[in-house]
């Protein structure tokens, strides 16, 4: 779609300028695309488990990560699936130099939210979060998830200082 008007025409530039800017570091390797050990290989679906780019700070990037073991199974216990995802983040964030105390912000996906199941997220991040600053967060209640069997999801990001 083109713009006639001047301003527009300046914004759409700038914005696709951005993008190509983007595109550009991205292709560069200024990312680093980082499949963990534990964690199952994400790559035949069309995502990575880490990406980290390299700026002043380390940022890193997670992949949402479910409440499946590395064999892709999930428990029917949301607590459980809970607890694995937590621990998946954990791995994800170890391969790419970081753990949680580095994690700025999280995005929860939770399957026919309740507050019964918020309650149940919220006691095992603050349990793995034990005293630390809690990030930024996000949650979103959904009707499903990208699997049948998956009832949450939580991807991060973190920053690493060089």
């Amino acid at each position: 779609m083109a713009f006639t008007h001047g301003f527009f025409r300046f914004v759409i530039a700038g914005v696709l300028g951005s993008w190509a800017s983007l595109s550009v570091a991205a292709s560069g390797g200024g990312v680093e695309y980082i499949k963990p050990e534990g964690l199952y290989d994400s790559t035949v679906h069309g995502y990575s488990q880490v990406t980290a780019a390299k700026a002043s700070d380390r940022i890193i990037y997670t992949a949402g990560q479910g409440g499946g073991n590395e064999k892709g199974e999930y428990s029917e216990d949301f607590a459980e699936q809970v607890d694995q995802a937590l621990a998946n983040l954990q791995l994800a964030l170890k391969a790419a130099g970081a753990d949680i105390t580095n994690v700025t912000k999280v995005t929860v996906y939770i399957v026919n939210h309740s507050m019964e199941r918020l309650e149940i997220f919220e006691k095992a991040m603050l349990k793995m979060l034990d005293g630390r600053p809690a990030p930024a967060s996000t949650l979103v209640p959904v009707p499903a998830l990208a699997l049948p069997s998956m009832q949450f999801e939580i991807d991060a990001v973190a920053v690493v200082t060089n």
